[in-house]
């Protein structure tokens, strides 16, 4: 474990505030696992989950959107199925923005992944525009007070290692180039070099700030993986992350299934939705098998957080 994943880890395990932590089922995908969700948002007046379905001896997976019922998610009917991974949806400019990591097969048989944008007025009326570098995941956006766009990145090999954050802005959607994401500015002195991670969801807090709900990992003893969820404030004006906090690990959550032995302490941000009270539910994909949920205060408090999954109809 890296000195700064054991430092914020032990600072978690003296303030951690998970009150509540639950599995989450889903149904109408047979022996298939869903993980590394969304959190719920709305469409067209419809609370909607997109997860990654797949086969537990296989990678090749699906992105699904799927509706409550009951206790139970099932699929939503007549919405589209993407050959993905690792959902993420934002709102820019009015607009439903969607994502994923599309994989590939290169000439020698070795896997590549790019991530791949789609928008619409709603899920059934999502278009390709765009796409990302090869070999980049984790870009998200968000929609700033200027109305601009806040693009994250995670470029990987000489520029970033095993993936570092960028930043970079954009004025519209049609402007978000595959070179304009490999081109963003590293965000300074975040990850070290035995790190990696990303951002999962993107808020917009009080004086421009960004909150960012994020990744961060790292190898254990025998090539297992730590995966832990963090928050932390993004200030554009001196491309810096602060107040970094990882907000969970895997034993806050029940025991249950994981992909392989060497995921079992892997938890993939998802997103966060605001409740009524003021806490915020949590919702991230566990072990690489399975999707949970837990109940928490807002972790953005300490820095005055002012909108956390408030997306409109589409």
């Amino acid at each position: 474990m890296t000195f700064r994943v054991k430092r914020l880890l032990e600072h978690y395990k003296s303030n951690g505030s998970i009150n509540q932590a639950d599995k989450l089922l889903f149904t109408g995908v047979g022996d298939r696992d869903v993980y590394n969700i969304t959190a719920p948002f709305l469409d067209q007046g419809e609370e909607v989950i997109a997860g990654r379905v797949e086969g537990r001896d296989t990678e090749n997976s699906d992105v699904i959107f799927f509706i409550k019922e009951g206790n139970a998610w099932r699929p939503r009917e007549g919405a589209p199925v993407y050959n993905l991974q690792d959902p993420f949806v934002t709102e820019i400019h009015g607009q439903l923005v969607f994502g994923g990591v599309k994989i590939s097969r290169g000439e020698n048989g070795g896997l590549s992944w790019k991530t791949v944008f789609y928008k619409g007025s709603s899920i059934n009326g999502l278009q390709p525009f765009t796409e990302g570098p090869q070999g980049m995941k984790d870009i998200r956006l968000v929609e700033l007070e200027n109305h601009k766009i806040g693009v994250f990145t995670r470029p990987q090999g000489e520029k970033g290692g095993r993936g570092k954050i960028g930043y970079t802005e954009v004025e519209r959607l049609e402007q978000l180039t595959p070179l304009i994401m490999d081109q963003a500015s590293l965000v300074k002195n975040h990850f070290s070099d035995e790190e990696w991670g990303g951002a999962n969801e993107l808020y917009l807090l009080k004086n421009g700030v960004i909150g960012v709900l994020g990744h961060i990992a790292c190898f254990a003893d025998k090539g297992n993986r730590n995966y832990y969820p963090f928050v932390c404030r993004y200030c554009r004006e001196s491309n810096k992350l602060t107040d970094m906090r990882i907000i969970a690990a895997r034993s806050d959550f029940p025991e249950g299934e994981a992909k392989r032995s060497d995921l079992r302490n892997v938890l993939f941000s998802g997103g966060m939705t605001q409740l009524e009270n003021g806490q915020v539910e949590l919702y991230v994909g566990v072990s690489d098998a399975e999707a949970h949920k837990a109940v928490m205060p807002n972790p953005f408090d300490l820095i005055n957080a002012i909108s956390i999954n408030e997306r409109g109809e589409g």
